[in-house]
């Protein structure tokens, strides 16, 4: 059965080739496995080559933009559907809403905050949804280590391998998504003895 692929990364064109390379061997793998990709609606960036890609190949792409950037010409026309959001969070809900998976290309700020934002969801258990970073060229790597610093001083309490993964290369990552089979992570709080 088709999943719906929420896929989160860079509107950035000045970004490495090893980036794009990435976005499309991405976009080209989740066509062919007949999913859909969900996605922030930009034809620029990795975004624009991820939904080319999927276009490609034969699959469907949806796209959710907010109007502001709609405006300035950077929504991808081409998409199977276009959703106009009225701003950022509104997108992110409509995103969240529609996905059975969350994977997360190399981004910046943009990219970062929604994957935040998805794994708190998951830690809090307002969903059992994989999540994973696509590692392209270690370019996750000090977020992986930041996010095990934060385990070892006691901010994280949930183990990792139960909120998010990080896949080396997209054939891992449908590996990952294939296997996945939802655990509820540990509570957030521990339990405090009362005085």
């Amino acid at each position: 059965m088709p999943r719906n692929i929420c896929v989160f990364c860079s509107s950035s064109d000045v970004v490495g080739s090893a980036y794009f390379a990435a976005a499309d061997e991405l976009g080209s793998a989740l066509a062919r496995r007949g999913d859909v990709l969900v996605y922030g609606g930009a034809k620029v960036g990795l975004m624009g080559t991820l939904a080319r890609a999927v276009h490609r190949e034969g699959g469907r792409v949806v796209g959710v933009i907010p109007g502001f950037m709609a405006t300035r010409g950077l929504a991808y026309a081409p998409a199977d559907e276009l959703i106009i959001a009225r701003n950022l969070r509104e997108r992110k809900a409509s995103m969240e809403n529609r996905a059975d998976a969350f994977i997360a290309l190399p981004g910046g700020f943009g990219t970062l905050e929604e994957m935040l934002e998805i794994i708190t969801l998951k830690q809090l258990q307002q969903h059992g949804k994989p999540v994973l970073f696509l590692n392209t060229a270690g370019f996750y790597d000090p977020l992986a280590a930041l996010f095990e610093h934060m385990r070892e001083r006691g901010f994280v309490r949930a183990c990792p391998e139960r909120l998010y993964y990080f896949a080396s290369d997209a054939a891992d990552a449908f590996r990952y998504l294939d296997a996945y089979r939802p655990t509820s992570p540990e509570s957030k709080w521990q339990e405090v003895a009362q005085p």
